[in-house]
């Protein structure tokens, strides 16, 4: 056969299972051991040879400090192209006195000149989609899973898992982890089907129960944990490669690889999310244009009609206040950390009441808009404020408040004000130390990191990196705030927005 069909179901059925820690949405990691399997072994009968594509060219090993021609992509940043590279911002700038001495995001399309810095193990060139159909953003904007397989005759349109606290079926499960995590519904259909037929099969070849995508860890038990793993894992292949975090990974076999860097974000997510899940052929066949790429075209056909720009050159914030009302003190507890999940990106920060010292007490404090906006979704601890009014989502600015309690929360549809209330902090949503509320920006679906080019800047307040997660700071005129949970006096802050 010329490479399997659907995908690499039978291929799956004999890979080794890799263990990764548990990713639950919490504000504080959960910790847990995972319980590896060890390797099938193919029978006979499921051995299946693969037919790989013609291999595409590999690239030279350039002598130190090369200009090579790169045309900026949608969402690029200085200090990700630096890593990228292996080379300094002042060795791209000097290569490139165009750009200005204060830039955000780059703007897609202009060429540059970059030194290079050669390294071995470079993986494909190959760019497998665009940014575009990796993101929640305006290329899935009215887009349903549920809709899409109703018409299907494979097994996930009848397929259901306890997923969120409730029961749902195969579309609402996929539109479910498309919308806590920000990844497009159709990546997510389109991994299923490579992976398992979702869509074409009417019965699964792969124990549905167990582990379906091939992690093998029993906190991911059943379709849905499985799928909620491969969204964290993609995204934190996303964001790594966005902010230059991420150089190198390992595969099943301890290979090592890095990406190509001229590679896109949403090609190195998926490049990520297979080596750990597959190895050698398979891999390399995955991520050809006869492997995942090739499964998404017959889905949905060509990409290019709603192949829309993600992050515009110079993007900048809107002003925004500190999530509580004028006048009041709360502490800042937590420095950049993950928007949801576990990992990549960093792109939350919390703030917890004055009247709580520890634990999960109730508060009479008010979380409040940041701006004005529209809530576009409040639901389960979470409220979602489209600063843009336009009711979507997939557009514009976004604030994501989490640990909103259930009493007094803000309703869908709702327009608000700066500085009118939301609902109160909570523990409720995920894991916590303390009643507190944990607040994350998107921009067109993108998670925007806390700190980088694009920092929170909260009254003149700005975000910065800790020497790991949670132990970030904020800084403003000289004066500097170390977040910690203890919610001691040196972690205080005013807000000043009448």
């Amino acid at each position: 056969m010329a490479h399997l069909k659907p995908s690499s179901i039978v291929i799956r059925k004999i890979l080794s299972s890799l263990a990764i820690i548990s990713l639950l949405s919490a504000c504080v990691p959960f910790k847990s051991e995972s319980e590896i399997y060890p390797p099938l072994q193919p029978t006979d009968e499921e051995r299946v040879e693969i037919i790989l594509p013609t291999p595409l060219p590999t690239r030279p090993p350039y002598p130190p400090g090369t200009l090579v021609e790169y045309v900026v992509q949608t969402g690029d940043t200085l200090p990700a192209l630096a890593a990228h590279f292996n080379t300094t911002e002042s060795e791209i700038r000097a290569a490139n006195p165009i750009l200005p001495n204060q830039v955000s995001t780059l703007p897609p399309g202009l060429p540059l000149q970059i030194p290079i810095y050669y390294q071995i193990f470079w993986g494909s060139p190959h760019q497998i989609l665009p940014d575009s159909q990796f993101i929640n953003g305006p290329s899935a904007s009215g887009f349903s899973a549920e809709d899409f397989i109703s018409g299907s005759n494979g097994w996930l349109k009848d397929y259901t898992d306890y997923l969120g606290d409730q029961n749902r079926r195969g579309g609402e499960i996929v539109d479910y982890v498309a919308t806590i995590y920000s990844i497009n519904p159709r990546l997510l259909l389109a991994i299923l089907e490579y992976q398992t037929g979702a869509m074409t099969m009417t019965k699964a070849e792969v124990d549905l129960d167990r582990y379906p995508l091939g992690y093998g860890d029993v906190f991911h038990l059943g379709l849905g944990r499985q799928l909620i793993w491969a969204a964290n894992t993609l995204n934190n292949g996303y964001y790594g490669w966005r902010t230059g975090d991420l150089s190198e990974f390992e595969h099943l076999d301890k290979k090592l690889e890095r990406p190509d860097p001229w590679q896109n974000a949403c090609t190195v997510a998926l490049q990520y999310y297979f080596s750990k899940v597959m190895d050698g052929d398979e891999y390399t066949l995955a991520i050809s244009g006869e492997g995942l790429e090739k499964t998404y075209h017959n889905l949905f056909g060509s990409y290019l009609d709603n192949d829309l720009v993600l992050i515009p050159g110079s993007l900048s914030q809107p002003e925004l206040r500190l999530p509580f009302l004028s006048g009041r003190t709360w502490a800042f507890t937590g420095g950049p950390h993950t928007g949801w999940g576990e990992g990549a990106p960093l792109a939350a920060i919390d703030f917890a009441p004055p009247s709580v010292t520890g634990g999960c007490s109730p508060s009479n404090e008010f979380v409040v808009a940041m701006a004005d906006g529209v809530v576009v979704r409040a639901e389960r601890s979470m409220v979602t404020l489209d600063l843009d009014g336009d009711g979507d989502e997939h557009t514009g600015w976004v604030i994501f408040y989490l640990h909103i309690a259930a009493e007094g929360m803000v309703k869908a549809g709702t327009r608000l004000k700066s500085g009118d209330p939301v609902g109160k902090p909570s523990c409720e949503g995920g894991e916590a130390t303390g009643t507190h509320v944990h607040i994350s920006r998107k921009y067109n679906g993108e998670w925007i990191p806390a700190d980088g080019p694009l920092a929170f800047n909260l009254e003149g307040w700005i975000a910065h990196n800790g020497p790991e997660p949670y132990k970030g700071t904020l800084t403003r005129y000289g004066q500097t705030i170390t977040a910690s949970v203890a919610s001691d006096i040196s972690t205080r802050i005013q807000s000043e927005i009448p």
